[in-house]
């Protein structure tokens, strides 16, 4: 593709990455066969492609966009499915990340819009102020009716009770057997409010397997949701203040990994390095570099690193399992086989999904920002998971999990949920009516 970005615009190194993101691009379309949007709308400007141009003119003009490029822009779910795809190699991820935090910077939304997004990157990264939020909601419930039919649907996805975590925060557990490696584990902002087994899950297993488990206080969120909302200030804090706390524990304790059972959480960190490259600041880069390098989803570490014991097995039910591969595990991080291999030596059939590929639609907030297209993908996914005919579906991420159940009534857990149940631990709660 030809650019024409003046040589004064070319010094912003964000400018001369995208520049030479954009050269690459072959204008073949191939990107567009793979994506979920365009798959839907059938809309040139709602692929790959054709967001590609609308960022380059935003760019290159130096202009804010028109409401019709925001709605477009807006649209895309950040799966990252073109990622895979592309024979050329254009770096779609970051081309996405300069025209939203464009966008943001330029474009002045309708005030709605503007308090929706605002409350949303307030609110989702405190699990405390979440929790809160969920108990007025349920108490407002004879009132919905007065409020607006998106706040409405935001509300629906509010979940009705809280599980609590069987292990406090801030502190290391340490396995009874022998250590053979120590880890940091990230346990998430949303996961930890409406899904806190998953982290419990996450623990046991590391802790049966002889690693010892350091969590951080000061790991508040990965600050993927504020960025994949724009909001470039708030998510570089988030970033800033985790680079710097998993450093000091590296330093201090030499842990192997930062491990992450919430794929969108992974893509971002393993992202840090690429964020930050061009910082001021030489030692936040050093640091951010290593954060990336060391940081792998929890089932990519056990996969590579450690022999799980599965005798247990021999005593239990064989279920068919459906594999649902979150896009952020697939594109984002290219893991896909690990947690496969993972569930097979559980002993049971394990299943992919038809069009595996395509995106369920949660996509960290798009299901609560585009809820007619969400629901869509939604629709499709299911219809794809019944083909199979599943006992059970398993998936890595929480937002994954929490869509998928909200259209189909098979059961679905973490992965590493079952990882826990078929290596000593115990039943998954989703599966107590099995």
């Amino acid at each position: 593709m030809q650019t024409n970005f003046k040589k004064n615009q070319l010094k912003d190194p964000e400018i001369e990455n995208s520049e030479k993101i954009f050269r690459k691009c072959v204008h073949c379309g191939m990107c567009n066969a793979t994506c979920p949007t365009y798959q839907i709308l059938g809309d040139e400007l709602d692929g790959p492609r054709g967001r590609i141009y609308m960022i380059k003119d935003m760019l290159e003009n130096n202009k804010p966009p028109s409401k019709k490029v925001v709605k477009h822009i807006d649209r895309c779910l950040s799966c990252y499915a073109c990622l895979t795809t592309c024979p050329s190699g254009v770096d779609y991820m970051h081309l996405i990340d300069h025209g939203r935090n464009h966008v943001e910077r330029t474009y002045r939304r309708p005030i709605f819009e503007r308090l929706i997004r605002s409350m949303l990157a307030y609110i989702l990264p405190k699990p405390k102020m979440f929790k809160f939020l969920a108990k007025i909601t349920a108490l407002s419930q004879p009132f919905h009716f007065l409020l607006p039919k998106k706040i409405k649907h935001m509300i629906s996805y509010m979940p009705k009770s809280f599980l609590t975590s069987e292990f406090p925060e801030n502190i290391v557990f340490k396995p009874s057997k022998k250590c053979v490696s120590k880890v940091a584990l990230l346990t998430g902002c949303v996961q930890k409010a409406i899904s806190p087994n998953i982290n419990d899950a996450s623990i046991n297993v590391l802790l049966r397997h002889g690693i010892e488990v350091h969590i951080l206080k000061e790991i508040k969120c990965c600050g993927s949701l504020t960025h994949h909302l724009g909001k470039e200030e708030i998510s570089h804090k988030y970033f800033t203040q985790n680079i710097n706390a998993w450093y000091d524990l590296y330093e201090k304790e030499k842990i192997d990994a930062i491990l992450v059972n919430t794929s969108g959480c992974g893509t971002t960190i393993k992202d840090y390095s690429f964020i930050f490259k061009n910082h001021s600041d030489k030692l936040l880069r050093k640091k951010a570099k290593v954060i990336s390098d060391i940081t792998l989803d929890i089932t990519e570490y056990l996969e590579q690193s450690i022999k799980l014991d599965f005798t247990r097995t021999n005593n239990f039910k064989r279920y068919n399992i459906a594999y649902h591969s979150a896009c952020s595990m697939q594109h984002g991080q290219k893991v896909h086989d690990q947690p496969i291999e993972l569930l097979k030596k559980t002993g049971n059939n394990i299943l992919e999904v038809p069009d595996g590929h395509l995106c369920c639609g949660s996509a960290g907030t798009y299901n609560l920002l585009h809820d007619k297209i969400a629901s869509e993908l939604l629709k499709r996914k299911c219809e794809n998971i019944k083909k199979i005919k599943p006992d059970i579906i398993a998936a890595g991420n929480i937002g994954c999990i929490t869509q998928i159940s909200n259209g189909i009534e098979t059961p679905i857990v973490h992965t590493i949920e079952l990882i826990d149940w078929f290596t000593g631990g115990k039943k998954p709660v989703g599966l107590q009516k099995l």
